[in-house]
């Protein structure tokens, strides 16, 4: 079966000096995912480690970096998708774990599908993840953004105008066994309400996997993400074994005319290929699969 990895750096308006920044972050991560499924390791596996190195890149929105609430705290969102039997587990609004990707990792394994705040920092315990202060996951380049939306705050998004910087991440892989498998991770909007949840953990919507079509990772606006289920829309559309690259750019095109929406996606087919499509300005992305002489990545 031919192996693909596919991941993202988030979609939206990626200024010119984090261009660089943001297309070695996702190389990397590609790499990492990459080496793992060459060396016959599971698409779980090898998404969770992508997520990882990209949640420990302070160029991106998640883990180390993520972008600051209102009240100037780190709120963390994360997910993942096995695509044999459609598990999936999703943690929202952690303010002390390192890696999300890892918790949500945790709760993929457990009776449960979602757990938030302070029950999923609990369950971390419980998992012999450890907690750190909310503080260690904050960068200068984060606080000065959030300092600069507090002195400035910009009116709040809408479909007829929205802002969206980028920086959530994703991946999605397929492995020797075919198996396929998502994961999105990300510090949400910049200065977003407290308790503000997005589509990132939302199972269907920014992320989804199953072995019998493809997997899909979304990145965006998530308020319109989430009310058109972007990730199961994108997967859905690989039916009839659909080209990745259409079926990716069916799905954006669904989320601009039905809800005004703006954002990203990635997606890996059962078969090995994948493709991405956007409406923002930029996306970050990069992959490679086992018909490629070498991984791409841009952003």
């Amino acid at each position: 079966m031919p192996i693909a990895l596919i991941v993202h750096g988030g979609a939206g308006d990626i200024t010119d000096p984090d261009v660089e920044p943001h297309r070695r972050g996702v190389e990397m991560a590609a790499r990492t995912g990459w080496d793992i499924l060459l060396k016959g390791g599971s698409a779980l596996d090898a998404v969770e480690a992508a997520i990882v190195a990209m949640e420990d890149d302070p160029a991106f929105d998640a883990g180390t970096g993520s972008y600051l609430n209102r009240e100037g705290i780190i709120e963390m969102d994360a997910s993942m998708m096995d695509g044999l039997e459609l598990a999936a587990g999703a943690i929202a609004a952690v303010q002390h774990v390192k890696n999300p990707i890892r918790l949500a990792r945790r709760v993929l394994e457990s009776e449960h599908t979602f757990l938030i705040a302070q029950g999923a920092e609990q369950f971390a315990q419980e998992m012999g993840i450890p907690l750190i202060e909310n503080t260690e996951l904050s960068t200068p380049a984060a606080v000065a953004r959030w300092k600069q939306a507090r002195d400035h705050p910009r009116a709040a998004p809408t479909s007829g105008h929205v802002s969206v910087q980028g920086g959530t991440v994703g991946c999605v892989a397929v492995d020797q066994n075919g198996h396929v498998a998502g994961g999105t991770s990300t510090g949400g909007m910049s200065f977003k309400r407290a308790g503000r949840i997005g589509d990132s953990p939302l199972i269907g919507c920014g992320v989804y996997a199953d072995d019998l079509l493809g997997g899909a990772s979304a990145t965006g606006w998530g308020e319109s993400i989430t009310r058109v289920v972007l990730s199961k829309y994108a997967v859905d559309a690989l039916t009839n074994d659909t080209n990745p690259k259409d079926a990716a750019r069916l799905a954006i095109e669904y989320l601009g005319h039905r809800v005004g929406g703006i954002g990203g996606i990635i997606l890996a087919s059962r078969s090995g290929q994948v493709g991405f499509a956007h409406n923002t300005p930029r996306m970050a992305r990069a992959y490679i699969t086992a018909l490629m002489p070498d991984l791409v990545a841009a952003c």
